[in-house]
């Protein structure tokens, strides 16, 4: 009876997103903050180490797309089996996405052993920046374990509600690596100097707290699911379909901005190696707006879910229309700060005089893109969540592979980087219509006739 009770089916909705997203949202702004710091650190080492940070992040943003993909398979699935009443079908999604997520560890593993030096150089001729890069992705794939059973096991939190001990477990990641970058970095407390090498252990040693913290969670406070080493390593064929099924669009959808990121760091590669620097300070920097609103998106999703197996329209309608305008609002903040204060927030990265003269512009035309951003982002949770997402694999493809990159291209070719960031506002534009269309055609079909 009680977790027929779930507070997913019976809160007022307001408080209840706010209940689930909140604690989410710290923790994803407290990310933010040390993937801002992260960089702040490293370009203290010099322009070059950040632009390398820069060149890595396409193969780290991938890891985060198996990682996160597979766990929105996992969540879909779980919260969808609890809302209709089938712990043993949830507690077999828990363990076989367990399983799952090893073994894309131990993939992984192999390409960041055998591949980050040609996947570098392919970046760069800059030998500095190849020599930086090389190192930080080395390390930060090779000894990526914690990352992907951190995820894992954040998801398994937030699918049943518990969405304070996923922020705890988030937070003690991001603060240790918070902690340990400058001292691994420039040497502190008798550590070595490691530079851009400290940086990456700082990053998989927290990653590796975070994973710790978050499976204690799971053990002790986590009831509605139980995990076993004997189910973990018997998964459930039936399962492994029923989660890719969801995973697969999800994973293959976050993995195009790995491609884009790929692909926009080549495109800027004739320009100064100033120009990537730019670009990764804006993805560093976007974060802080977009990883808040990602937290609102993993807070949904359950949600979402459990009201879509429970057959309940209202909670639905309400929690849709409360979070787009709390999504707006986030991202009307972000706005303000990259159109009235870009060389505030460069300057956090040691900014030469001509990283401000490429960034402040670029910052002032992508940040016109961030409220449109907001509302695709909240519709791809309500895809995500009613087990249709390759709708939002369509909408990333549109936004980032068949309009950014292509439009980026087209106007690298004018010779000036400044008409490249242009691209950004007309891929948002185009990503808007795509999911409108979208969302009404499954509102009609599936939450109109409940």
């Amino acid at each position: 009876m009680a977790v027929s009770e779930n507070k997913m089916g019976v809160m007022p909705v307001k408080k209840l997103v706010v209940n689930m997203s909140l604690p989410m949202m710290i923790s994803m702004l407290v990310q933010a903050l040390y993937n801002i710091v992260d960089s702040i650190f490293v370009s203290r080492v010099s322009e070059g180490a950040l632009t390398a940070v820069t060149l890595a992040f396409p193969m780290q943003n991938l890891m985060i797309a198996i990682a996160s993909g597979t766990g929105v398979g996992i969540n879909a699935l779980l919260s969808r089996s609890l809302g209709e009443q089938k712990f043993e079908r949830a507690d077999k999604a828990a363990n076989t996405g367990i399983f799952l997520i090893f073994l894309s560890y131990v993939a992984f593993a192999l390409i960041g052993f055998f591949f980050s030096k040609p996947f570098i150089a392919m970046q760069t001729q800059v030998e500095e920046i190849r020599q930086y890069g090389e190192t930080y992705l080395g390390i930060v794939t090779v000894l990526s374990i914690g990352i992907f059973f951190q995820m894992t096991f954040e998801r398994l939190l937030q699918s049943t509600g518990r969405t304070i001990y996923s922020m705890a477990s988030q937070m003690s990641g991001a603060i240790i690596n918070i902690i340990f970058d400058p001292i691994l970095i420039f040497g502190k407390f008798g550590f070595p100097k490691l530079g851009v090498a400290g940086a990456a252990y700082a990053t998989v040693l927290g990653q590796v707290i975070a994973a710790c913290v978050g499976l204690i969670c799971n053990i002790k406070k986590n009831e509605e699911i139980h995990l076993s080493v004997r189910s973990i390593l018997h998964p459930d064929k039936w399962i492994v379909r029923r989660i890719y099924e969801v995973a697969i669009p999800s994973i293959l959808m976050m993995s195009i901005g790995s491609l884009m990121t790929f692909f926009m760091n080549l495109i800027l590669k004739p320009f100064e190696a100033t120009a990537q620097a730019v670009f990764g300070a804006y993805f560093k920097l976007q974060s802080f707006f977009f990883m808040p609103v990602f937290g609102l998106n993993s807070g949904l999703i359950p949600i979402l879910a459990y009201n879509y197996g429970a057959r309940k329209k209202q909670r639905i309608n309400e929690t849709l229309s409360f979070s787009v305008k709390l999504a707006l609002g986030i991202m009307l903040v972000g706005t303000f700060i990259f159109e009235f204060f870009p060389n505030w927030v460069l300057s956090f990265f040691d900014a030469s005089d001509e990283l401000l003269r490429i960034g402040i512009p670029a910052l002032r035309i992508i940040g016109l893109t961030f409220p449109i951003a907001a509302v695709c982002i909240v519709l791809g949770s309500v895809f995500q969540a009613f087990s249709r997402s390759v709708n939002s694999l369509v909408v990333s493809i549109g936004r980032q592979l068949v309009v950014l990159v292509p439009a980026a291209w087209l106007l690298s070719r004018t010779g000036r980087v400044e008409y490249v960031w242009w691209a950004f506002p007309i891929a948002e534009i185009v990503s808007l219509i795509i999911s409108v269309f979208l969302f009404r055609r499954l509102y009609k079909e599936l939450i109109a006739p409940m």
